[in-house]
């Protein structure tokens, strides 16, 4: 359906692809991962048409229409909400245009063309456009009284929805999207997962959400060595199979025999768990010539995340008594009340992430309570990944000089160690002396780790981890946080994040706290729960 042909991308001496020849086909879902700078968002600008490459060409079969999920949140604000929908099938919307502009000038000369148009436009089921449009917007969460709104008066999160919408809309045969889950809450996420899950024709995403990932694709395609690689299956089975070679290839004097059972028994645990009907076939014939010596050691870095305690806390970790919180007048939270006990691993969310933020910034005395108190154990030290981390940033200090405003010891304040720990955490070499003024949103927030990694605390608050992160990088700290023996205090738009880590879930909300202890996803699909936060979320009449 969709090929690439000996394609190079170079920016001056510069190598991103070297010669990549692959195809994309109907029926899959291919998950596009690499590490940061390999090249993903560039590769699906050139397969859209929005760049051009070195060499090569992309060829898309005759007759078969591509949609991307765009990125400028302005382009249609000039435009209404159900409109904006509808241009996502242009065909179709051309029509739909000519039809209405000949209508507008009447005559009989018309009258021919119109009847003509007319019958495209049926056969392109284009009555039922408007309503199909509609029902694509209500399941993301776009209320009817918005759809003949201009662009421009919604709020960021409900555009990001309006251009999904826009880039479904139609049955596209190819369907490309960098980062579709940005912005996006749980239940909508689901939504499109399911959507996806079900999707009969061809789609090429890229994303950092590994929980989507898993659910949707039924290939990863791999981008290293400047070169593209399919492999059936999702990302989980991409990751662990890339870790058995890497493995393996490590104990090269381990005898074949072995080497070929540890093969035989990864095969048979992924066998097992197969979930999506869509995914079964693919993986099926993955895991039938799986062969371990065909999957390359990987280019990528994982950064060295470990939370060590300096000492272990008491059984009283925090105290919460009605606890609130507002903003212009707004409630965001009220009547908290909360207590902590050693090893709880709470996932804390809300629907308005303002609650969330709000929280956090209360228990770190960077904010004023509404009402209510709160009181940390004797024996705590807390250490906090706040959403926004700018404040830390705002001087010309080396990554050595600004990590060692946070060591302890004399070793911890000395160059080379310094050094060796930003090493870890992938500053290597001269990327140590950059100043903290240049680096990028994933440099900060790997810097802001290493800055919790030297406070040694028993109690961990985290607002928004993964932003800005790579998916190594994201799985770097999704293990440590498992392994880790202290207290966590967790808000992640990550669903396979919330999911390993927390054990218990309190979600904050206008009429108070849900507190339960529960993995997230069994939370979320009680169904006694969801009517007790329908309940807690409703607006009163």
């Amino acid at each position: 359906m969709l090929s690439v042909s000996n394609l190079s991308v170079q920016f001056g001496k510069r190598v991103l692809f070297d010669e990549v020849n692959v195809s994309f086909t109907q029926g899959n879902c291919y998950g596009i991962i690499g590490a940061n700078g390999a090249g993903k968002s560039t590769f699906l600008k050139i397969i859209s048409g929005k760049e051009e490459p070195t060499s090569g060409h992309v060829h898309l079969e005759p007759g078969k229409r591509m949609s991307v999920l765009e990125q400028d949140h302005y382009a249609y604000d000039e435009h209404t909400v159900l409109e904006t929908v509808l241009m996502g099938n242009k065909p179709l919307f051309k029509i739909k245009s000519e039809i209405d502009a000949l209508y507008a000038d009447y005559s009989d000369e018309n009258a021919e063309r119109i009847g003509e148009l007319q019958v495209e436009f049926e056969e392109m089921n284009g009555w039922n456009a408007d309503s199909d449009a509609a029902a694509l917007l209500s399941n993301l969460g776009i209320a009817e009284d918005l759809h003949y709104s201009l662009v421009k008066d919604l709020d960021g999160k409900q555009k990001v929805r309006v251009l999904l919408a826009q880039a479904l809309f139609g049955n596209p045969d190819v369907l490309i999207m960098d980062e579709p889950t940005n912005d996006l809450d749980y239940e909508t996420i689901n939504w499109l997962e399911n959507f996806l899950a079900n999707y009969e024709n061809c789609v090429i995403v890229v994303s950092h959400d590994r929980h989507f990932l898993d659910a949707v694709c039924t290939h990863i395609s791999d981008i290293d060595f400047g070169k593209i690689s399919h492999f059936s299956g999702n990302y989980t089975f991409w990751y662990e199979s890339s870790q058995l070679a890497a493995r393996q290839r490590a104990q090269q004097n381990k005898k074949a025999e072995e080497k070929k059972k540890e093969l035989e028994e990864f095969i048979r645990r992924f066998s097992a768990n197969v979930a999506k009907s869509k995914q079964a076939t693919s993986r099926k014939k993955m895991i039938d010539k799986l062969n371990v010596n065909e999957i390359k050691p990987s280019s990528r870095r994982y950064p060295a995340i470990i939370f060590e305690r300096e000492r272990e806390a008491g059984d009283q970790i925090l105290n919460i008594e009605k606890l609130a919180s507002s903003i212009d007048g707004e409630i965001l939270f009220k009547n908290v009340n909360l207590n902590l006990a050693k090893g709880d691993k709470v996932v804390v969310y809300s629907k308005d992430s303002r609650a969330t933020t709000a929280f956090y910034e209360i228990l770190n005395g960077k904010q004023n309570a509404l009402e209510g108190k709160f009181e940390w154990g004797v024996t705590t030290n807390q250490s906090y990944l706040p959403v926004d981390n700018q404040e830390y940033f705002d001087n010309e200090l080396t990554l050595v000089d600004w990590l060692r405003q946070y060591a302890k010891t004399e070793q911890e304040r000395e160059e080379v160690y310094l050094r060796g720990f930003l090493g870890k955490m992938i500053f290597s070499g001269e990327e140590a002396l950059k100043t903290s003024n240049v680096l990028s949103g994933g440099e900060k927030v790997r810097c802001m780790l290493s800055r919790m990694m030297m406070q040694r605390a028993n109690v961990l608050m985290f607002d928004e981890p993964t932003n800005h992160l790579d998916l190594e990088s994201i799985t770097a700290i999704n293990n440590s946080l498992k392994n880790f023996k202290g207290t966590i205090l967790l808000t992640t738009s990550d669903h396979e994040f919330a999911q390993t880590v927390g054990n218990r879930i309190v979600e904050l909300t206008p009429k108070g706290a849900i507190d339960r202890y529960l993995t997230f996803d069994d939370y979320m699909n009680d169904p006694k729960i969801k009517e007790q936060r329908e309940q807690m979320y409703a607006v009163e009449a």
